[in-house]
């Protein structure tokens, strides 16, 4: 009998799985047993990001996308199912932020920032889901944020988008749940990462972010991975319409010194 965490013989599709966070959660993926199709805009990541799933002894695929465009998410369910004829998983990574005052930010900004976390979410969850629906079977993650509960100084875009995005994900429950369609969303906390890494450690809004996290360290993206497996898999079954937090206990702080 297999173990309820196991996604071995399943096929998991994540957009923006080639760099940070994505990047870690198609790996972990991959060692959780899953055949894992990395997809982005851009062709040498997802080169890159294949081969490191192969080199795990599993299946994928590489094929571009961008949430923006309809037509490439499309295609990329299209040559998924080619190859692998069944889509169990999705996972919606990407997105985009800019920092700057809410009083002065362009409209352009804004609106592009929601195409991309909301609408791009919303795109890959209609295109993926219909698939699933008609299997009658299939796990949906979105990725919220730390931004989804409370405002951080100067993203009220970001924060907009991600918050919608868990409202997104719980009225997509309420409709998909009783079709064997689970759709959940896992809000990280600090992680460091390429993009991100001076900010986290030279500058104060850095020091600010560390000073309120309990455990006292910035996450390692593989962190996420387990929450991933946990709702990809099986042992999810009755878990739906949830914002799993890993946050090193951002949220639950209040005065740390």
């Amino acid at each position: 009998m297999s173990h309820p965490l196991s996604l071995e013989g399943k096929t998991a599709v994540i957009v923006g799985g080639t760099s940070g966070i994505g990047r870690a959660l198609s790996l972990g993926l991959a060692d959780a047993g899953a055949n894992v199709i990395a997809s982005a805009r851009r062709k040498e990541q997802v080169e890159e990001t294949a081969a490191a799933i192969e080199a795990k002894g599993k299946r994928t695929l590489r094929v571009t996308s961008d949430v923006a465009e309809r037509a490439s998410l499309e295609n990329l369910l299209v040559e998924t199912l080619k190859h692998f004829e069944k889509v169990d998983i999705l996972i919606n990574c990407a997105g985009k932020i800019k920092r700057a005052p809410t009083l002065t930010f362009p409209e352009e900004e804004w609106q592009s920032i929601m195409d991309t976390n909301l609408t791009g979410t919303l795109r890959a969850c209609q295109i993926f889901g219909k698939h699933m629906l008609d299997r009658g079977y299939g796990r949906i993650i979105n990725i919220a944020s730390l931004n989804t509960f409370v405002a951080l100084n100067e993203v009220a875009a970001y924060a907009a988008s991600k918050a919608a995005v868990a409202s997104l994900t719980r009225s997509l429950a309420v409709e998909w749940s009783k079709h064997g369609v689970c759709v959940n969303a896992i809000a990280p906390g600090v992680f460091r990462t390429a993009l991100n890494a001076e900010l986290l450690d030279s500058t104060p809004r850095g020091k600010e972010l560390l000073m309120r996290t309990p455990m006292g360290r910035f996450g390692k993206t593989e962190e996420v991975v387990g929450a991933a497996i946990f709702l990809s898999s099986d042992g999810a079954s009755y878990v739906t319409g949830q914002t799993l937090v890993v946050d090193g206990g951002f949220l639950a702080s209040g005065v740390n010194q």
